[in-house]
């Protein structure tokens, strides 16, 4: 039995189906997530047909060693920023035999949010191969920490399936 909200795991399992059927491969690379996105994937049985890998690169550190996210990018725009979110994912998918990689960096809360980046903002990148990057920002200020964080692994998840579908 999944431990999985029903809403992650009904939309890690159609996207695992869509996947399959496309015959894609998927990889993760993740922060204030913290592996909630690959968690939810490998929940579903077959997902090791289409989850290459996935990174957890919560410090800036990891960003930079596993993602190649450049040290000076994450100085000038923040860890929570368009440019490292796009950064995120490209580098997911150079560092994996992935057909598409999808990034989170956020704050999920209580603390870490200012005014220019509040508690609930997240960054979403989605790198395929062969086209240009995309990158989606979402403001989840209604929610907790666990909120955010289930938020934020939802809109992956629907990233993925929506770029698995082309």
């Amino acid at each position: 039995m999944s431990t999985l909200p029903a809403i992650l795991a009904e939309t890690a399992r159609e996207l695992v189906a869509l996947a399959t059927d496309k015959g894609v491969t998927l990889a993760t690379a993740e922060s204030c997530t913290g592996g909630l996105v690959a968690a939810s994937i490998t929940e579903i049985a077959g997902s090791s047909a289409v989850l290459e890998r996935g990174f957890v690169t919560y410090s800036n550190a990891a960003k930079a060693e596993s993602l190649a996210v450049p040290v000076a990018m994450i100085a000038q725009h923040g860890a929570v920023s368009e440019q490292v979110a796009s950064a995120m994912a490209e580098g997911a998918l150079f560092n994996s035999h992935a057909d598409i990689a999808v990034s989170i960096t956020g704050i999920a809360g209580p603390g870490g949010g200012s005014d220019e980046k509040p508690v609930g903002l997240v960054w979403f990148g989605l790198a395929r191969r062969g086209e240009a990057t995309r990158t989606e920002r979402h403001f989840f200020d209604h929610l907790d920490r666990h909120g955010v964080r289930e938020a934020a692994a939802f809109e992956a998840l629907r990233l993925l399936a929506d770029a698995a579908r082309i």
